[in-house]
Parts: C-alpha cells; structure tokens; sequence
C-alpha cells in the first residue's frame, strides 16, 4: 500500500509538473529556443532514440562513470578504514582531505590533461577525484562514530582482528559508508558532466555543449531529463533497496 501511495504521489508531482511547464510556455514570455515546449523535448528524446545517437552518449557516459566511481569506491574506503584506524593519518591525510573536497573536482581537469592527455583517462580520472573524497571522509566518519559497546561485546566475544573488523567495525559504520556513496555517486555524476562538456567526446556532456553551441534549448532539456531519469532509476533500484535493507536492521524510524 505504501508503495502504491508513493507512485501516486510521484505521478501527481510530475503530471503537476508538466502542467505548469506548459501554462508557462503558453505565455509566450521566452521565445522557443529559450524555452520549448515539453513537447518538443520529448520530440528530441525520440530523435535521440530513433538514429541512436543518445543511446551512444548515454552507454559512453556510464562507461566512464561506473569505471570512475568503482575504482573511487574501492580507493575511498580503503583510505577512510586508514584514517579511522590511524591517528597519525586522521591528523594528516583526514583534515587534507576535508580542505580538499572544497574544492571542485572540474579544476582537476587540467592538471590531468597535462598528465593523461586530452582523452578518456582524463575524464576518467576526474569523476575519480570528484567521488573518492566523499566515500573516504564518510567511512572515516562513520568508524569514529562507532559506539564503543559494540566493540567491547565484540572483543568479549572473542573477535580479534580482522574478524572484529568483519563482524563488528564495518556493519556497524556502513549506514554512514553508504551515505558516502551516494553523496559520492551524485559528485561523479557532476563531475563527469563538467569533463565531458570541456571535451569533444560521445557522451551526454558533449551533447550538451552542442546544445549550447546550436542554442538549442530543447536539446539541453532533453540530455538533463536523461541525465534525472537515469540517476531516479539508479537511486530507486541500487541505492533505494540498500537503503530499506540498512532500516530494517538498524531499525530507523520511518516517515509519514
């Protein structure tokens, strides 16, 4: 039922959506390459979809979003797990990195275009920086806010080791672990977009600088609709479920 409820008010939301879009084209206030039609956008989607041009940029952007984003979830645990478990660490690299994340990952591009080349690694390695840094200070985060009860039960039980860092340390950090990444999911979509409009290359970046180099708005709204579409998708599907599974164990408090 609850489930029902939710598609429900998903529907109303962007059915009201679509209704206010078009009153405020039907006032004419924009000329129509500044402001289309909802129309008109889908009439680009299925232009996109019928010569396989948007099929193309969206497989190109995944590609480098789901390589960037393992290899940065893979990085940044194993960097958190340091800082957590090293005080030395935590006093260095911890407070380097909570500086380093204020900074935006678009200004890595050319220092990697120095070091890769104007090409794939590149864009590859800023979704990299963009996402890594948010799992890493979330998994540090989430080790030192581990109430030290669960680790004396723990070592009363008899784990030691890695044992007590499998059974004990990081079931009991991982709602804060999968906050980071899926706050680290939203940076390397962010920073992917950034690279690849700064690129000629195949992806939904690129056809977003050439919407913006045709002034064609419908074009821009499109490639953005893809872009909500697919991380609504994924949110629901990958992190959604991980989520209802993390409540159900930890026993969160659930919304009305």
């Amino acid at each position: 039922m609850s489930l029902f409820i939710k598609i429900v008010r998903q529907l109303a939301f962007y059915g009201a959506f679509i209704l206010i879009w078009k009153f405020l084209f039907s006032l004419k206030i924009w000329p129509q390459y500044q402001f289309p039609s909802p129309e008109q956008v889908v009439a680009v989607l299925r232009d996109g979809l019928y010569d396989q041009s948007l099929l193309v940029a969206i497989l190109t952007s995944m590609k480098r979003l789901l390589l960037g984003y393992f290899v940065s979830v893979v990085l940044g645990i194993g960097l958190g797990l340091l800082i957590g478990k090293f005080k030395v660490l935590d006093e260095t690299m911890g407070s380097f990195f909570v500086g380093l994340q204020t900074l935006p990952s678009i200004c890595w591009l050319p220092i990697a275009t120095l070091w890769f080349g104007a090409g794939e690694k590149s864009v590859i390695f800023v979704v990299i920086i963009g996402s890594i840094l948010s799992v890493a200070i979330a998994t540090d985060s989430g080790i030192k806010n581990i109430q030290t009860i669960y680790l004396r039960v723990g070592r009363t039980m008899g784990a030691r080791g890695f044992k007590i860092f499998k059974e004990v340390i990081f079931p009991a950090s991982f709602p804060s672990i999968l906050i980071g990444l899926k706050q680290g999911w939203i940076f390397a979509w962010r920073s992917l977009m950034a690279a690849e409009m700064l690129y000629v290359s195949l992806g939904l970046g690129h056809l977003l600088s050439v919407g913006r180099e045709l002034n064609d708005s419908s074009q821009i709204l499109a490639v953005m609709a893809v872009i909500v579409i697919l991380s609504i998708l994924i949110d629901n599907l990958v992190f959604g479920l991980v989520e209802r599974k993390v409540n159900r164990i930890w026993g969160a408090i659930g919304r009305s």
